[in-house]
């Protein structure tokens, strides 16, 4: 971005509870988006190469137990599945595992995947890098106004424009997958491991790094305590998208304040200047950032941690902003301390 669009940027109010159709702050209560139905699931659109500059696309999942997908690959995407609520089994080739809330799968381009939904209203988070993926699903159906899936029974679902396979279906495994792997292979993941760090009241695990995607994303999940709002930035070069997973998080983007609970959804592209405070106990964030240039962040300012938990006090705060000042090219640029409250939350 040049320095003129980067200060559009930082003046523009996020679009409420829709897709802007280009590459804009914007904010999605859980449940809204382009809602399609595919076999029994509900797909809803929250993210398109058009919102996202074609950097990504996403999708909430929604099935009943027994609906699933076949094996199928996206051969130019990077995807993930991140287990919201429920409990679903994946396949990979020769491999499976039943994954449940905090769960994920990543899956590189060309490598086929398959599910099964074991619990009704259980939803997956659906990633995928660069965009694209969902294209051929919002241009060949109609949108439907219900925010749940039909309730008429399981059945079949393929995501329109993959690329469908014929595999055998392994047993499932009892493995507990708790490591990143070193290269772009495919690989489960179980809820809270990964490369873990902590901050102050807080603890991140990397779900995915950039070493893991072809550097198109990395993923960090943060489980936290209560904690006021930190400094306002913004990024010269990465977007960052927030989804809350449980617990209350406020979010201060280009002067406006918003409250994202369990299902909710930010998107702030480079240039948004932005905020967020904690407001609930063990709330935890899903933290999409694209392209991986920001990774470094959460090394430099955190501690390595074998724990899967924050503890209270676990560093102290200077940690974080030593870790900044001695890193300036971290793509973090300040602009001010903390917003002030616009209304009270109880922090």
């Amino acid at each position: 971005m040049t320095s003129s669009d980067l200060e559009t940027m930082h003046d523009l109010a996020p679009v409420v509870n829709a897709l802007p159709g280009e590459p804009v702050p914007y904010y999605l209560a859980g449940g809204e988006g382009l809602r399609y139905e595919i076999g029994g699931q509900l797909w809803t659109v929250i993210a398109r190469g058009a919102d996202t500059g074609g950097l990504f696309d996403a999708a909430f999942v929604l099935g009943p137990r027994g609906s699933e997908a076949p094996f199928h690959s996206l051969p130019s995407h990077q995807h993930s599945y991140y287990v919201f609520e429920g409990s679903v089994q994946f396949w990979l080739p020769g491999r499976s595992r039943v994954l449940v809330s905090g769960d994920s799968i990543h899956v590189p381009p060309g490598t086929p995947v398959a599910y099964r939904i074991l619990g009704h209203m259980s939803r997956l988070l659906f990633f995928s890098a660069s965009s694209g993926a969902l294209d051929a699903l919002v241009g060949s159906r109609k949108t439907v106004e219900r925010h749940v899936y039909t309730p008429a029974g399981a059945s079949a679902a393929l995501l329109p424009g993959a690329q469908e396979h014929d595999l055998r279906r392994a047993d499932a495994q009892d493995v507990w997958d708790d490591t990143l792997p070193d290269g772009p292979e495919a690989y489960f993941l179980r809820s809270r491991t990964g490369d873990r760090r902590g901050w102050p009241d807080a603890h991140n695990a990397y779900a995915a790094r950039g070493r893991n995607t072809g550097g198109r994303y990395f993923s960090v999940s943060t489980l936290a305590a209560p904690q006021p709002y930190i400094i306002r930035h913004f990024h010269r070069l990465h977007t960052e998208n927030f989804l809350c997973l449980s617990g209350r998080i406020w979010l201060w983007v280009n002067g406006q304040e918003l409250l994202l609970t369990s299902g909710d959804f930010l998107h702030a592209p480079a240039g948004t200047v932005h905020s967020f405070a904690i407001a609930a106990h063990n709330t935890q964030m899903l933290g999409l950032l694209t392209s991986d240039v920001f990774e470094p962040f959460f090394d430099v300012t955190g501690v390595a941690t074998d724990d899967f938990v924050h503890t209270e006090g676990l560093i102290d705060p200077s940690v974080v902003m030593g870790g900044v000042q001695a890193n300036p090219d971290l793509d973090l640029v300040v602009v001010g301390g903390p917003p002030q409250r616009v209304r009270a939350a109880g922090l």
